[in-house]
Formats: C-alpha cells, structure tokens, sequence
C-alpha cells in the first residue's frame, strides 16, 4: 500500500540513533557523523518495489556528492518476523550488490523510525551541518510503471544548495513509497496507513 511521507518539520535537529550496520556489523552513531557539512538519512528496504525502482539513483547520489561532502546513511526499520527478507543478511546482499559505500542500519526496534516520523520506503531526510533538516521529499518525480526517469533531481537539487551553504526552499513534495512495516498493533498514531 503506498502511503506518503509525513514531512517532518523544516529544522528539526537530527533525531539520535545507534544502529548496526548489516555489511559490516559494527555500530554507526548519528555522533559518528558530525562534521559533514550534509547528512542524508534514507528509509530504505530490501523488497519495496518503490525503493527498487531508484536503487541505482541511491547510490550514484552518495559517489556524486561524497567527495563533496555528503554523508549518506541508509536505514531499515521493516518488521522482521513479517517481512525476514528484509533481514540483515538480504540487507548485506543487497548494499553489496549495488555497491553502496555507506552503512545500511537496522532499527530493529523501530525507535529511530518514529524518532523521524518515518512513513514510508523510500523516505529520505536531509540536514545540514548543524544537523537541521533542510530537506524531505521526494526523490524525484519518478515512480514505479510510470515513463518519468529517475533523476533524483529534487534530492540532488537540495544535495547541492545545502553543500553550497544556501538555503532549500522550503516548497517541497513528499516522498511516495510502501508503508513501513511497523509490528504488529505498534503502529505510530502519525502513521495515517
């Protein structure tokens, strides 16, 4: 069921997160990442048909922008006893496979996805330096069975402004994917699917 994003408020400050990291294991910190002067935090999946329609464009995004700055982050919040193939063994296969040089975290506890106010896959969040969102939307205006190509061009535009020290604009279109996959009778009251 597609559900949209519940667009975060502009300049909320970088929710905190611990995770695992399912290529290599160890534990990536919102604190490991200060410095950076642009943060992207991306609500991702293994088998949502929306996350693989841009995966290629994910991590073209992270090699276009990385020496320029961006830190990029990729978090799976699925449910795993209703969705395993969203596990952390398929999540290795699947960075690896597309040869993603950033973490792809498991919140298995779903904390950091409400702590966001996750809705969907794909949903992406992006802060700046002093860790303040700047932007989250959509991607582009691509998606699944539609004859638009997948340019990232919403995300790489705010990409750019943020990394160049400008401001977003603060008209932005929410991201479109699968609901999250929240356990069972857990369901955040944001969560509107």
């Amino acid at each position: 069921m597609a559900v949209i994003s519940t667009m975060l408020p502009l300049g909320t400050t970088l929710p905190p997160f611990a995770l695992p990291d399912a290529v290599t294991g160890r534990k990536v910190a919102s604190d490991d990442l200060s410095g950076a002067p642009a943060l992207l935090v991306m609500f991702v999946c293994n088998h949502c048909p929306y996350v693989q329609h841009v995966l290629p464009e994910l991590g073209r995004l992270a090699r276009d922008y990385g020496e320029d700055g961006l830190a990029v982050v990729a978090i799976n919040s699925n449910d795993l006893e209703t969705y395993p193939q969203d596990g952390p063994a398929a999540m290795k296969e699947l960075a690896k496979a597309e040869g993603w040089t950033f973490p792809f975290l498991m919140d298995e506890t779903q904390v950091v996805a409400r702590a966001f106010r996750a809705a969907c896959t794909p949903d992406f969040f992006l802060f700046n330096r002093s860790h303040r969102l700047v932007y989250r939307g959509q991607l582009d205006g691509s998606r699944p069975g539609t004859d638009v190509p997948v340019t990232g061009r919403d995300l790489r535009a705010a990409v750019e402004a943020t990394l160049a020290g400008r401001p977003v604009p603060a008209e932005q279109t929410p991201s479109i994917g699968c609901n999250i996959k929240w356990t069972a009778g857990h369901e955040p009251d944001y969560y509107a699917g």
